[in-house]
This record gives structure tokens, sequence and C-alpha cells, in this order.
């Protein structure tokens, strides 16, 4: 589906040319505003650019869906932002189109704890399988967490890029793009082709944050980009959420902080629900009990209670064959899972 105007897809495109020569911001809404912003040098290039422009042959070659904001199918909640992106391209618009609903904005640090990791993917589980779509920006960490957390709860995930839509960035988190674009959509104000650039990633921060109806924070540092997203939504009358970390942890220096200056606390997945649809209206479906012989229980129960790889033999009573046995089989069910650490945590 293809339903932008020629103005529109000129301003886009304009943007995507220029790309290398702008610092930082958002872009702006007149061409002639975003050309005088570039070095002098590039000005008649991108005028240049402007009259040769074929918005026909721009169609004809996207390979992605595109709205601009004069579509009647343009996501009302962009429209909320001061500038909305001028064309929104998507590999599947019409998932994103529909987003009228109740969704949750799910970010943090790309270089979580295990407990971050622990907490985002049940968030994202917990929500996918509760039908609330996750929104998110496929970076690495807590982003591609809860990504791969909905989409193994059967929910919608929507991953928005600060490139064009058919550039997976980072290349590590390529196999999951990859399931998103089978199973969700990914999105990008960028024309399809766009690399990502470091000014790219803020501008596409504020389109996350217009797509949910409340951001959470999972973890993020004090000075983390993650909180321009936060920042974002607040400013345009959004809910703003985070998950409690430790005090002595730089990576929850953020979120403690924005829990500081009032955002709502989230434990879990059924706190987002209470935030969304009003305390008690809407529960997390409830996971059916796995079925576990001994000593299978009993070793998940020591390794819920944080025993380490030393203590599961000699608190269980069992020889160190039987124990990888029984942490593999447990792993295998996806009930544990193996930290960096070594030692064995339960999957949410």
């Amino acid at each position: 589906m293809i339903d932008a105007c020629d103005r529109c897809l000129r301003r886009s495109h304009l943007v995507a040319f220029l790309a290398g020569d702008v610092q930082r911001g958002v872009p702006e809404a007149d061409p002639e505003a975003l050309i005088a912003a570039v070095p002098a040098g590039r000005r008649a290039d991108a005028r240049s650019f402007l009259a040769r422009f074929d918005p026909r042959a721009a169609r004809a070659t996207l390979g992605a869906d595109a709205l601009c904001g004069h579509s009647d199918s343009f996501p009302a909640r962009l429209r909320d932002l001061p500038e909305p992106p001028a064309v929104l391209y998507s590999t599947r618009i019409g998932l994103v189109a529909r987003l009228d609903e109740p969704v949750a904005v799910v970010i943090g640090s790309r270089r979580p704890s295990e407990y971050g990791r622990t907490v985002a993917y049940g968030l994202g589980r917990g929500l996918g399988a509760a039908g609330v779509p996750v929104v998110s920006g496929l970076a690495l960490g807590i982003d591609a967490v809860a990504h791969r957390g909905c989409l193994d709860g059967d929910g919608r995930t929507v991953a928005v890029l600060a490139s064009g839509v058919d550039v997976a960035y980072p290349r590590t988190n390529r196999r999951l793009y990859e399931r998103i674009r089978a199973e969700g959509a990914i999105v990008s104000e960028m024309p399809p082709g766009t690399r990502p650039l470091r000014w790219l990633f803020p501008a596409r921060n504020r389109i996350m944050a217009a797509l949910g109806q409340l951001t959470v924070v999972v973890e993020a540092a004090e000075r983390s980009g993650t909180l321009i997203t936060a920042d974002c939504a607040a400013d345009i009358g959004r809910d703003v959420a985070a998950v409690p970390g430790l005090v002595t942890s730089e990576v929850a220096a953020g979120t403690n902080g924005l829990l500081r200056n009032g955002a709502a606390l989230v434990t879990g997945p059924q706190d987002v629900l209470d935030l969304l649809y009003g305390v008690g209206v809407r529960e997390v479906p409830a996971a059916p009990e796995p079925v576990l012989d001994e000593p299978d229980r009993g070793l998940l129960e020591l390794v819920a209670r944080g025993a380490g790889l030393d203590e599961l033999g000699r608190e269980a009573g069992l020889p160190a064959a039987a124990v990888r046995a029984t942490l593999a089989r447990l792993e295998l069910r996806g009930l544990v899972r193996r930290a960096p650490s070594g030692n064995y945590v339960p999957a949410a």
C-alpha cells in the first residue's frame, strides 16, 4: 500500500539525500529550511536533486508500504508530534495503521544486566500473550529482548528503525529482524536503502514514543539515550513507567531517576496492563504449570532460589553429570537459561 503524495515523498527523499550532512535534530518540514541547514557546498546539489526527483519512479521502486501525513490511514498518534514524519515507510503498514488500541513501548539499555534481560523478556512475552502490541527499536539489549519476548508470546511487535526498513541494523540482530518482518512490522521515516546515522537514532525515538500509549523503561544509565524516548513521550502527553533497579547499579540510575521524578512503577506485565486498561480490567493469561518429575522440579526450585552451579549438585544430592543433564532438559523446555556468569537463571 502506497498512499504518499508527491510533496511528502520529495521531502522524505531529500532528507535521505542530505542525511550525511545533517548533524542532529528532527528533519525540517520545509525543504528550503532543510537545505539552508546543511553546508553551503551541498545546497546546489540538494536543489539539483529536488529538480530531478521523480515521485512516480520513487513509488515504483520503493519495495515497501508508505503513508504520508495527508493519508487518512496515517497513524493518528503520530500527528501528536510537533514534527511528524513526512512519510512513514513499513514492511506491513496495515498493522501499524491499526495501532489505535493500547500499545506499550518497551525500551532500555544496550548493555543490560541479566535482571534487565529477564524482566524485558517477561514484559514482552506477557504483553504479547495479552494481545498488547509492543513497540521498540531493535537495538541490542533490552529492545531486542522485548521484541523476542512479544513474538514468543504470539504477540505483535513493531520495530522502529533509524535506517530504511530494508536495512537490518545492528547486523547481529538480523535473524530477529527477519522474524519481525514475517510476524510483526518494521517502520521508519527514512526511505528504503537509507543507512543508519547517529542523528537518526534520537529522531526515530520520537516515533516510538508517539506510537505507544505508555513507554516503559527497563534499564537505563543516567545519561542514556533511552531517556530521550521517555522525554519525548512525556512531552506529547504519554505516560512513562520504569522498572526499579539496584540503587548501586549504574545501568539502573536512569530508571530509578524516572521513578523518583514520578514515573509509574512496573514490576511485570500485569502492572503495564493495569496502567493501560485500569486495575484488574485485563489480565495476563496464566501460563500452564509445567509438568515436571524429580529431580527436575527440585533443581528448578534451587535455580529459582539463586543457587550457583557448585551448589546445585550439593543441595540436590546429585552427581555433576546428572545436574548437567537435568539443566539441559530444563533449558530445552525454556524454563532456565544460562547467564553470562555461567550460572543458570529462571527464564521469564
